[in-house]
């Protein structure tokens, strides 16, 4: 089997041309190839009057064909294909069953690579199943009551399940596969192994999670919702047992010789009680600011030209990054085409934002994280959870100048750049949940911040025009990007002095998204694995 990258599509052209291209390539008849495989799809839009896909293709020969060397020789965009199928590590039956604290990506996927194993994983989450969970947050998007132990942060699938389910990832790692493989046989769409930025979408995610619970379920997993991981019982350096607490105030203690820690760095509460059991947790550099909207059809026009709006390619999306002068970064993340900006906080009386779309991201809008880097140098204190302490500063800045009820400040970018409040808006209508109040965002986000995004919108116009149009909204507080606090671990990826405990996923600061987290769950559950094997 041959790998092909690089073979040109038009926008309307039926995938059966790239058998035909992929043919002239090899240098050998369309009748010489069994099977043409698309496994990439790009689109290409460098030049504006030439919008176009590019394709990578898995081609397999019929037998007793072959391509000629000096064909392989003259053009290296064609390569032998390697098989990829995921193998779990060989394993004996853990005597005490494996917990998982958390049920995001890390979480999720970390049970289901156990289950999977035959270990029959106890999981703990503190929040509630998909389903009751996608109630309590509409009720809060409605009614402004909100559940902090069931939210956009809190609750099965993790604060990804209320986003766009964006699957792109800067890791490399074979595993990314195997995650992408498992949300098909899930029920995410089989477009996501082929599309060059995956997106399921958050009307279709909570499904794909209830079926991947059912499924460590029917491996005999556990999972128990309303638990929340109170403390840790070690001794010798070693961890023997968990206390849980449920949702109505009781306790009790589950015996544990291996926990994943995957509880997300909204978990603040965690972070406390893992320096009292004198764990090392660190700094991290993390980002802050705010959700930036334009109208996506003019985002649209600014990167496809005239083929704009054509329905085979969809609601264009866009990543900016800006250096300054001082060193600072600024740069847009979790961007959403044709999405809506909702309210995802988790804690009373503190604002946060996030943004999602819908798999077909057919809204008037698109939304971006527009966010500032920062170094644990801005935290202003060495303590470890300085970075959260900053977080909440911003945050309850935020509720307050919004006026309180979870409504959020928001600006138009015009308004911002000229430093006055904004009394409405323009031809962009906000989409956050709650409702907003229009006002000026510097009275609730540091000077260091504020000067940052106004250098770097102004920058990113640069490279996307409209980026700067006076009448893009922002909305703050985005704070939740990434956890401002590392766990430290170990190469075997456990806390040192607490053997059989494993920092997992973003809360723990090794990754950054849905696909990096679920792989870093596999790679923890694999750690277990070998590990009870090189015992036996």
């Amino acid at each position: 089997m041959y790998q092909i990258s690089e073979i040109s599509l038009g926008l309307h052209s039926p995938e059966t041309e790239l058998t035909a291209r992929a043919a002239k390539r090899l240098h050998l008849r369309e009748a010489d190839i069994a099977s043409c495989k698309l496994s990439r799809r790009s689109i290409d839009a460098r030049k504006k009057e030439n919008v176009h896909f590019t394709c990578t293709v898995e081609v397999t020969l019929r037998p007793g064909i072959q391509v000629r060397r000096h064909v392989l020789e003259r053009d290296r965009k064609i390569r032998a294909a390697a098989i990829y199928r995921y193998q779990l590590p060989q394993s004996v039956l853990l005597p005490v069953r494996p917990v998982v604290a958390g049920f995001g990506p890390a979480g999720l996927f970390a049970a289901l690579t156990l289950a999977q194993a035959g270990q029959r994983p106890i999981v703990l989450e503190r929040g509630a199943p998909v389903e009751e969970r996608q109630r309590d947050v509409q009720h809060f998007w409605q009614s402004g009551v909100l559940d902090p132990a069931s939210n956009v942060q809190f609750g099965e699938g993790g604060a990804g399940t209320f986003s766009d389910g964006k699957l792109t990832t800067g890791t490399k790692d074979s595993r990314i596969r195997h995650v992408l493989e498992s949300f098909v046989q899930a029920g995410a769409p089989a477009c996501i192994l082929w599309e060059a930025k995956p997106h399921i979408g958050t009307d279709k995610l909570p499904n794909v999670v209830k079926t991947l619970r059912e499924t460590i379920l029917s491996l005999g997993g556990e999972i128990h919702f309303h638990s929340t991981l109170q403390n840790l019982a070690l001794k010798n350096g070693r961890l023997h047992a968990v206390t849980v607490r449920e949702s109505d105030g009781g306790q009790y203690q589950l015996p544990c010789q291996n926990l994943i820690l995957a509880v997300g760095h909204s978990a603040r509460d965690t972070f406390p009680m893992l320096l009292e059991n004198q764990l090392t947790l660190q700094q991290k550099p993390f980002a802050v600011g705010v959700r930036i909207e334009h109208l996506q059809q003019e985002m649209d026009r600014a990167q496809y030209g005239t083929a704009a709006g054509d329905p085979a390619l969809g609601a264009s999306s866009y990543k900016l990054a800006a250096h300054l002068e001082n060193g600072r970064g600024v740069y847009t993340f979790c961007m959403c085409p044709g999405g809506t900006v909702v309210a995802a906080a988790s804690e009373e009386n503190r604002l946060v934002t996030n943004g999602m779309s819908v798999f077909a991201r057919d809204g008037a809008n698109a939304n971006a994280a527009l966010l500032v880097g920062l170094s644990p140098a801005d935290f202003g204190s060495t303590d470890p959870l300085a970075g959260i302490a900053l977080q909440r500063a911003l945050e309850s800045s935020a509720y307050r100048e919004g006026g309180g009820a979870y409504l959020a400040p928001v600006q138009r970018l015009g308004d911002f750049l000229d430093g006055r409040a904004s009394t409405g808006c323009g031809r962009v209508r906000s989409t956050y949940s709650r409702g907003v109040r229009y006002t000026d965002l510097h009275r609730c986000l540091p000077r260091f911040m504020t000067d940052a995004l106004e250098q770097g919108s102004r920058l990113m116009a640069h490279r996307l025009r409209g980026f700067d149009d006076p009448d893009a909204l922002l909305t703050a507080v985005e704070s939740r990007s990434s956890s401002p606090v590392r766990i430290v671990r170990t190469q075997e990826l456990t806390a040192p002095g607490a053997e059989g405990l494993y920092p997992c996923g973003e809360g723990a600061g090794y990754a950054g998204g849905i696909v990096s987290a679920a792989v870093d769950g596999i790679r923890c559950a694999e750690a277990i694995l070998m590990k009870s094997f090189e015992k036996a």
